[in-house]
């Protein structure tokens, strides 16, 4: 396939590969290894990145949804999860067709200007997706053990310390933290859910597009906004470049095909869980008129404890922890991956984790309201997607850059729809957010 021992990953001390991955991976585009243990060596980017379409700000639209409107917004869930699936299946592709990230790719072809803007930029994304993060789990933390937010945001940034510094014995290790977390993250909806008992009928209908007035198409462009997070779409890229290289055209092509199943299978998972949350409000809280609830992820523990008893509100503290907790901990690498691309400058990880958790720390302190916090946070990452989506999608449609994994016509046309779409309904919500400041 290649010669191992003389690929220089650019960069070794946060993506480093392992040599058992390597060997599975080859002997699984031999075709010696089959079906789900020749998909296992690929599965984890994709994993990696899913954790962006569950972190504490999808909490907060899917409860807010579920709890307005019932089950009528389940549909822009599920067409959010699908346009999710288009935009990684590109990032992860672009990795594999040139052996570069997104960043990299950037700063090969653009001007240096334009490249010192999109890293700083950058920059500024990956304090506000900290900031999100860090307020989502310190909640979560507070919940379960009644930790005010302050000292709460500290345990959170010790946590993820400790996650990060698993990269020490192999990547493999983070992803599978990674995925554990999001086994946890499952299980607490899962058994939310079915404690639930929601209406069989209800989701049915909710399936079939619809909106009921202004609020809902509010709440709808909430859900939409969120699917787009700017720093996974770089990290993705940088999760593939190297893991697994192919040395033809045919192995790229086959490289890609395991890639993409990772992709539909980690993204398929976020979307399932996506939907629960937004189910499990619509039949704890719609159904009881309780519309509101959903505006305060505290409330909404406190009103899954009254109805479905305090396992329930346990497992969605738990669930809301472990969210920000591995949120953070990706949004961290990504960071690494920004600055190395952009810039081709790096910095100890352990020192980026602190100066990113930095600012977000500082907020908290100052008793800066937490969901208001929130809001803002995404404003920024709204201003942010265009600079990582629209790059995306020109390489992924350059043939002299992405050889035979050149976006199909089709394929382009759909992935420019999706920026269109999420592009304008973002700079809605923008509007929006600062109007009603």
């Amino acid at each position: 396939m290649h010669d191992r021992n003389a690929l220089v990953h650019p960069l070794d001390d946060v993506l480093p590969g392992e040599a058992s991955v390597l060997e599975a991976a080859e002997e699984s585009l031999a075709g010696r290894r089959r079906g789900l243990r020749g998909l296992w060596p690929f599965l984890g980017p994709g994993f990696i990145a899913s954790v962006a379409y569950i972190d504490p700000g999808n909490f907060a639209t899917n409860m807010a949804s579920g709890a307005a409107y019932g089950y009528l917004l389940l549909w822009v869930v599920v067409m959010a999860n699908l346009m999710a699936m288009v935009i990684q299946s590109m990032s992860a592709k672009l990795g594999v067709a040139t052996g570069r990230n997104l960043p990299e790719v950037c700063r090969e072809r653009f001007s240096k200007p334009v490249t010192v803007l999109l890293w700083v930029q950058a920059e500024i994304v990956a304090v506000a997706t900290d900031l999100a993060e860090f307020v989502g789990a310190a909640i979560g933390l507070g919940l379960l053990f009644g930790v005010s937010l302050l000292p709460a945001a500290l345990l959170v940034g010790a946590a993820s310390f400790a996650i990060l510094a698993l990269q020490a014995r192999g990547f493999r290790r983070v992803e599978a933290v990674i995925a554990v977390l999001i086994g946890v993250v499952v299980a607490a909806f899962a058994f939310q859910v079915v404690m639930a008992e929601p209406s069989g009928s209800g989701i049915a209908a909710g399936l079939i597009p619809g909106l009921d007035g202004r609020e809902s198409v509010l709440l709808a462009v909430g859900i939409l906004g969120a699917t787009v997070m700017p720093h996974v779409i770089y990290l993705h890229s940088a999760l593939t470049q190297h893991r697994i290289v192919g040395a033809t055209e045919q192995a790229r092509r086959r490289i890609f095909r395991f890639e993409l199943a990772d992709v539909v299978v980690a993204m398929g998972i976020a979307g399932v869980i996506n939907m629960c949350m937004l189910i499990t409000a619509a039949a704890v809280f719609h159904a009881r008129g309780l519309t509101m609830v959903g505006n305060d992820l505290s409330a909404v523990h406190d009103a899954l404890g009254v109805y479905l008893g305090k396992g329930a509100s346990l497992l969605f503290a738990v669930a809301l922890l472990t969210s920000g907790l591995s949120s953070s901990s990706v949004g961290t690498m990504a960071g690494q991956v920004v600055m190395q691309g952009f810039i081709h400058r790096r910095i100890p990880l352990f020192l980026r984790r602190l100066l990113t958790m930095l600012p977000a720390l500082a907020i908290i302190a100052a008793g800066v309201d937490a969901s208001r916090a929130l809001v803002i946070s995404q404003v920024v990452l709204a201003f942010g997607i265009p600079f990582a989506l629209v790059p995306l999608i020109v390489f992924c449609r350059d043939r002299a850059l992405m050889g035979v994994l050149v976006n199909t016509r089709w394929t382009t046309a759909v992935a420019w729809a999706i920026a269109a779409v999420i592009i304008s309904l973002n700079v809605y919500l923008v509007q929006q957010a600062l109007a009603s400041g």
